[in-house]
């Protein structure tokens, strides 16, 4: 019997590995923009044609490839992040495994144009079905361009596969938005069709957030911060309100990488308990970064999927520090008041100088022989009048008719002195605001007034039925008895 056993050619070996690499237009965008990303460039410029079916194009100014890298790029398990074993437990870079433009140049036509800095001239090369067509030297900037046309041109059964315009280039935005919010240090474009469909400049993480989902996003966000000895977290939560019923805008880095796990996924959602109903889903841009060593990427050739030393502890670390984010910011606006206007609203405080001092602005001083006007003392009536309701009880009733003793003074006490001078109202240890009147020296206790202030509010409020309330944040559970 003879063998039947042979080695399968190149062309068709490239063609199974880009099956697993390479399933849409969206997978390439992905791959090329991580390849420049890995050449470090500041700037990349995404050019899309008919949602990836008939171009796609990512020009960088990264560092570039020499001509006899720009031809190994392309061979099957070539690459220059990792020598050893040993270093794919400490891969920093987002490729690593030399296959993707092998299997890009196996189901599409690939030009590649390249350039280093140090060099005058750049070079390109033509690719078809991995048959290398043409090689040239060109003039371009230093970093690299590369164009990827008719993707899957000679696999007809996985191009009849690819869904509509609309489907594949919403799938080509979920990888840009993916590669743009992990890298905010980097500027990008896309274009489609030749519309501008993102402009995005180097900026922090909450203005790239903004810049691609609206500007309504920044009333949304909630920081996360938190530091330990395994894992750093950091990014932005949406506020509970905020919620959807669909699971969008949920992304999750480990080390600058975008991964899928619905066990952190759950972890976030947990963090909501209580706070969303369960048909609800928040939005956050997580990154967690942690010991490369303590993770293993090389699970899946798509590189989305991590598996974690200790999944656990990072489950239970993610959790408390989102729910640390939430108890820290305020769920809910700050209740405020319009508190009557008193008799000392014609003064502002002077924060130009260092002292605690109460300056007068736009106050005309009264004649010193003049009683004070209708309109102070009623002001003070009217704040002070409320305790006056058939709902008060025999003490309430009693404080006001002290307070009003105290308030209706006579009318020699109530004079201000003649020298003018002494009109100017001050403020001592910033607890005590201070005023002369002709039989001394009126000192108000600022907390105190505050207080009363705040009490004659909420009793109105809770008398008319309007009383403002909010929600808590963490619910308590209370156990009455029948």
């Amino acid at each position: 019997m003879s063998d039947i056993i042979h080695l399968l050619p190149d062309s068709i070996a490239n063609q199974i590995a880009a099956g697993e690499v390479i399933q849409r237009p969206a997978s390439v965008v992905k791959e090329l923009l991580e390849n420049a990303l890995d050449a470090e460039s500041t700037s990349i410029k995404l050019i899309i044609k008919d949602a990836g079916k008939t171009s796609i194009q990512v020009i960088d100014n990264g560092k570039g490839m020499s001509e006899t890298d720009a031809r190994m790029a392309f061979e099957r398990h070539a690459t220059s992040k990792i020598k050893q074993a040993s270093d794919l437990f400490s891969i920093k870079t987002m490729g690593f495994r030399g296959e993707a433009l092998a299997s890009i140049a196996a189901i599409a036509h690939v030009d590649l144009i390249t350039k280093l800095e140090d060099q005058d001239i750049g070079h390109q090369i033509h690719i078809e079905g991995s048959d290398v067509k043409a090689q040239t030297k060109v003039s371009t900037p230093t970093g690299t361009g590369i164009t990827v046309k008719n993707v899957f041109y000679n696999v007809p059964a996985r191009r009849k596969f690819l869904k509509s315009d609309p489907v594949e280039m919403r799938h080509i935005l979920d990888e840009f938005h993916r590669v743009a919010i992990a890298n905010p240090q980097v500027h990008f474009s896309l274009f489609h069709n030749d519309n501008e469909v993102y402009y995005l400049p180097i900026q922090s993480l909450k203005a790239r957030i903004i810049g691609l989902f609206g500007k309504s996003m920044a009333e949304k966000l909630i920081p996360v911060e938190e530091q330990t000895d395994f894992v750093k977290i950091s990014g932005f939560i949406t506020k509970p309100e905020a919620s959807k019923k669909t699971q969008g805008d949920q992304f999750i880095f480990v080390n600058n990488r975008f991964i899928k796990s619905n066990y952190l996924n759950h972890a976030v959602r947990s963090a909501y308990d209580e706070l969303i109903s369960k048909e609800y889903f928040p939005g956050y841009f997580l990154f967690l970064e942690l010991d490369p060593a303590s993770i293993d990427i090389n699970v899946h050739p798509t590189k989305t999927e991590i598996k974690f030393e200790d999944e656990r502890l990072i489950y239970n670390y993610l959790k408390v520090s989102l729910k640390h984010a939430l108890g820290q910011y305020s769920i809910l606006p700050m209740l405020d008041f319009d508190a009557p206007q008193s008799a000392f609203s014609g003064f502002e405080r002077n924060s130009d100088s260092g002292q605690s001092i109460i300056k007068p602005s736009n106050f005309t001083p009264q004649h010193p022989t003049q009683k004070p006007s209708q309109g102070d003392i009623q002001s003070w009536n009217d704040l002070y009048g409320k305790m006056s309701v058939a709902s008060q009880s025999e003490a309430e009733r009693n404080i006001s008719h002290l307070e009003k003793e105290h308030l209706h003074l006579s009318e020699e006490e109530n004079l201000l002195v003649k020298d003018q001078s002494s009109y100017i109202p001050t403020q001592l240890h910033q607890s005590y605001i201070t005023f002369p009147v002709r039989s001394g020296l009126m000192i108000i206790d600022q907390q105190a007034a505050h207080e009363r202030i705040l009490y004659e509010e909420f009793l109105e409020a809770f008398q008319t039925k309007s009383i403002a309330t909010q929600r808590e944040l963490f619910p308590i559970n209370i156990s009455l008895n029948p």
